[in-house]
């Protein structure tokens, strides 16, 4: 008769049938309430058990997802005996995502893991497009990099430099370091994603990533803004469906009828490239019907200037 335990006699085990013949540990919750993660206090020394029931020590490590633009709050769960990432999940305590993230925060963990991941520079070797590339040193990529960019800026041939970074992080110091050089070639992912919409709010309001107030709101218009799909919408959604679950009202102009215009107050299926004039038209009711907040755009929108480009004679007036 085989010593070993079958699977009819742990399952006859577990459901109190038969006596257990060894004692499994049990989970110890989180403190007196059941929770779905740890106290703070206790995040660098979590006791879990995994599938096969055998304690693991783990340390919740706070990060920030960097799969798109809006930063959400990531804790990385290590197994502090094995020094191996176990599993990434929402911070509960990120004051934007708030511990709900969308699926690619957790899946960074593939990232980590994929077995194509580049971890040290590599150079390309034979024609360029053949994919013939070769890894070096750090020491070699930099001094490669700088004696290129050298040579380049000496013999005054700026515009053969390219800056490109795939998720950028640190415009700031990187637009110093290419402004000092007389260098106008910075490109990253945001330039064919978000590049035009952050202009318009750097020429409008002054920041090119206005995070508004959506969660005392009364009124949100959305322009084909996909609260399930978007990228900048996860801490902008949740704070979104409050504001409706509050009263507010959400209008969406998109051209089809997306989740989140499904879910609209008002649905306005625009032709593409109309929103522009569709804007114009309520503008232009709102300005014939006196239904401007007055004190807010004399406080908070530069039409001065804007009057004062366009008629530089006139005084700066409305009327």
């Amino acid at each position: 008769m085989a010593s070993k335990i079958n699977w009819i006699e742990r399952l006859s085990a577990r459901l109190g049938l038969v006596p257990r013949t060894r004692k499994l540990p049990e989970p110890v919750p989180y403190g007196a309430e059941l929770r779905d993660y740890p106290p703070f206090e206790k995040w660098l020394e979590v006791e879990e058990l995994d599938s096969t029931r055998k304690l693991r020590r783990m340390a919740m490590i706070p990060t920030t997802c960097f799969n798109c633009e809006a930063g959400c709050g990531l804790l990385a769960a290590v197994d502090v005996d094995e020094m191996e990432i176990v599993r990434i999940e929402g911070n509960p305590l990120h004051p934007g995502s708030r511990g709900r993230n969308c699926a690619k925060g957790p899946a960074t963990l593939n990232q980590v893991k994929d077995p194509e991941r580049i971890l040290q520079p590599m150079r390309r070797e034979g024609p360029r497009g053949a994919g013939g590339f070769v890894p070096i040193s750090w020491d070699a990529a930099l001094d490669q990099i700088a004696a290129n960019v050298r040579e380049l800026l000496l013999t005054n041939r700026h515009d053969e430099v390219m800056y490109h970074v795939g998720r950028p992080g640190h415009e700031g110091a990187m637009e110093r370091v290419l402004q000092a050089w007389g260098i106008d070639g910075h490109n990253t992912h945001t330039t064919v994603c978000s590049a035009s919409a952050r202009c318009g709010y750097q020429l409008t309001w002054g920041y090119d990533r206005p995070s508004p107030d959506h969660e005392n709101s009364q009124l949100i218009l959305l322009l084909s803004a996909h609260l399930e799909a978007g990228h900048y919408f996860n801490p902008h959604a949740q704070r979104i469906i409050e504001a409706k679950q509050r009263g507010a009202r959400i209008v969406v102009l998109d051209p089809r009828l997306s989740n989140t215009a499904a879910c609209a107050d008002l649905w306005l299926p625009t032709r593409p490239g109309t929103e522009g004039a569709v804007l114009l038209a309520v503008l232009r009711l709102l300005i014939d019907e006196n239904k401007i907040d007055h004190s807010f755009v004399r406080d908070w929108v530069d039409w001065r200037g804007y009057m004062a480009h366009l008629h530089p004679a006139e005084p700066p007036t409305v009327d």
